[in-house]
């Protein structure tokens, strides 16, 4: 059996849930970069956006969900409506990037009446920064003499980071580059950093990166008082 393409799911899920499905859309690197999903490892980010979520729903989505999963795809986010309106302030990274980097396959466009509060990205970003600053520092103590794995640990870190790194273009009032050399560049410019700090061959410099970032990203704060 060939394996599921995406519009092949967004057909299948449009048929499947007819007018309970509100939006399905492609969020990340590879609506930003056409293409390029078919050659991330994570595979294609969807989002599902309902009327609610019920035994039915679930039901429904079980054999289409089956195939694009299979596909090495990860399962859509799934929401219903009222939450996505309603979950602005809980996920405001989330939101912006998804809005700078999407497109729509089935239903509606879901942006009308969302707005994002610049303090509630400002808010998460420090959280979520301080939190992977003592997280790497933690595994990193621990496994500092293997290499392969801190190598592999700064690879699966990479992704979360480069998304910390939109958000704190976007807080200076800066357009983040959607290609991931060119963000590092101008985010490592404004921070203070150098471009190869993410190449992965420096853990020092890497936890530097994340260091410096905290670090502006804690000025905002101190300067907007």
């Amino acid at each position: 059996m060939a394996r599921m393409t995406l519009d092949g799911f967004a057909s299948r899920l449009a048929e499947a849930l007819g007018p309970r499905l509100v939006t399905l859309l492609l969020y990340g690197s590879a609506a930003r970069e056409p293409g390029a999903g078919s050659r991330e490892p994570d595979g294609m980010n969807t989002l599902l956006l309902v009327d609610r979520v019920d035994a039915a729903l679930l039901e429904i989505l079980a054999a289409p969900v089956r195939d694009w999963v299979g596909a090495k795809h990860p399962a859509p986010l799934v929401l219903t409506e009222a939450e996505w309106r309603d979950s602005t302030d809980a996920f405001p990274i989330e939101y912006e990037d998804i809005r700078e980097a999407h497109r729509v396959l089935a239903g509606r466009d879901p942006w009308h009446g969302i707005r994002v509060s610049r303090e509630d990205v400002r808010r998460q970003l420090e959280q979520e920064l301080i939190g992977k600053l003592i997280h790497l520092r933690q595994v990193f103590a621990a496994e500092w003499g293997n290499s392969k794995r801190v190598a592999e640990l700064m690879r699966i870190s990479r992704a979360g980071f480069l998304t910390m790194l939109r958000a704190t273009l976007r807080l200076a009032g800066r357009t983040p580059p959607g290609d991931g050399i060119a963000l590092v560049r101008e985010a490592g410019g404004l921070i203070g950093f150098p471009s190869n700090a993410l190449d992965g061959a420096d853990p020092a410099g890497y936890l530097d990166a994340v260091t410096r970032t905290a670090e502006y990203v804690n000025r905002m704060e101190r300067n907007a008082q």
